[in-house]
């Protein structure tokens, strides 16, 4: 208690010596950054993904428990909003990877069942979150939503977990790679489709296919540009003096398809930004620009859009009864929804029963496509603060469960080391 006295008496003085506005931004991007690499290194220490650290670290300094940005020391009032403008920044390079680890060779090998379990494995979550929120109250537009968030899967999650099980590059863990590809192609589709339309006064035949055709015209663009300009320029601009020139290209280029796809074609900036990551995959350059992107985005974007997560989540508000058991009924039927839908997508696909409920259980996790869906729900009024807070506590509690039941479900005697 006294530590905690002396610190909260040392932010009382520092506030009241105005910090400047550039001081204070400094001090909270040292805090969020220190925080985010310290938990997740204790959590990846603890056999967990650093994510979880990640998203723990945000829980802990937001209003959940520190409130850090309502500290004395931190009066701009447009504080929040800058670390905001950053975590964008963050879903914006973090969807770009996710767009360059896509390899539809993978999807075309393991085929049926990949897209089955990607499919079913999208639209079960939906129907069943649908239902939760309906028998809950909910309107239809925001019931959808919730659906549409469960249906998210985590990449770099499942990955992980297959990789460290030493069956990445089974049967298994490929097929569950392409199903998880499939499954957060369609649910960035689905968001796109949701922003465009939700908005529409009337929901007109005519608005309704203005809105799509605006759409198509955008993807078919962005694609031709994508696949016969991009690997051009690129190779143009290696060849210019320009201090990393490949780097820059990439950088305004995920900005300005990020700026299209939403002040053009009225979609989810998201989807401009994954497009670009699907488009320099096909370059010479991927493996430079994943090293670069990685560094940017790793080292201090990304854990600020995780962090921001529980800066702007109150999970107190689950303390309420009233809320409480939505969210531990949205909780278990995005765990069914996963095992269900991914699962019977394998099994008519031509997995073993074991095989499939192996894959459906790799498709349980849950991390930052979810997240990214949360925050343009709420940043536009469609959910509010106790859903929001009760898909961070799926996030923590679907990412502590899949590596506990793949452990379970795959004896030590099928496990083999792996490096990837």
């Amino acid at each position: 208690m006294a530590h905690i006295n002396e610190l909260k008496i040392t932010l009382a003085f520092l506030g009241e010596s105005k910090m400047d506005p550039l001081l204070q931004f400094l001090l909270v991007l040292s805090i969020i950054i220190l925080a985010a690499k310290g938990l997740g290194y204790v959590s990846t220490r603890l056999g967990q993904p650093a994510v979880l650290g990640e998203i723990l670290a945000g829980v802990i300094l937001g209003p959940t428990a520190l409130n850090m940005l309502h500290w004395p020391v931190f009066s701009d009032p447009h504080l929040g909003e800058t670390v905001s403008h950053l975590s964008h920044l963050g879903v914006l390079f973090l969807l770009f990877l996710v767009g360059m680890e896509v390899d539809f060779g993978s999807m075309r090998r393991t085929g049926k069942p990949a897209v089955l379990a990607g499919v079913i494995g999208a639209a079960t979550p939906v129907i069943l979150g649908l239902g939760v929120a309906r028998f809950f109250g909910f309107e239809p537009r925001p019931s959808l939503f919730i659906g549409l968030m469960l249906a998210a899967t985590s990449v770099s999650i499942s990955a992980q977990v297959m990789m460290e099980l030493g069956v990445l590059r089974s049967r298994v863990g490929t097929g569950l790679l392409g199903a998880v590809v499939v499954d957060d192609i369609l649910v960035i589709l689905f968001l796109s489709l949701f922003t465009a339309f939700e908005g529409e006064v009337g929901g007109s035949l005519t608005s309704v296919l203005l809105e799509s055709g605006k759409m198509v015209a955008f993807l078919l663009a962005a694609t031709w540009f994508g696949i016969f300009v991009i690997p051009r320029l690129a190779s143009w601009v290696d060849r210019l003096p320009i201090s990393q020139g490949v780097m820059a290209l990439v950088i305004m280029s995920v900005l300005l398809y990020a700026w299209a796809a939403e002040a053009i074609a009225g979609m989810a900036a998201i989807i401009g930004a994954f497009l670009a990551g699907l488009f320099f995959a096909r370059t010479a350059f991927k493996h430079q620009i994943e090293n670069g992107v990685n560094t940017l985005a790793y080292a201090w974007l990304v854990p600020i859009f995780f962090v921001s997560i529980g800066l702007e989540a109150d999970v107190r508000v689950l303390e309420d009864f009233e809320h409480l058991p939505f969210a531990l009924m949205i909780l278990a039927a995005a765990v069914l929804s996963k095992i269900i839908g991914g699962g019977l997508g394998a099994l008519l696909g031509g997995f073993s029963r074991g095989d499939a409920l192996r894959l459906g259980v790799g498709m349980v996790a849950r991390g930052e496509v979810l997240l990214i869906v949360a925050q343009v729900g709420l940043d536009n009024g469609v959910i509010g603060n106790e859903v929001f807070a009760s898909m961070v506590l799926l996030v923590l509690a679907t990412t502590l469960v899949t590596p506990i039941m793949l452990k379970l479900l795959y004896p030590k005697s099928a496990r083999q080391p792996e490096l990837v």
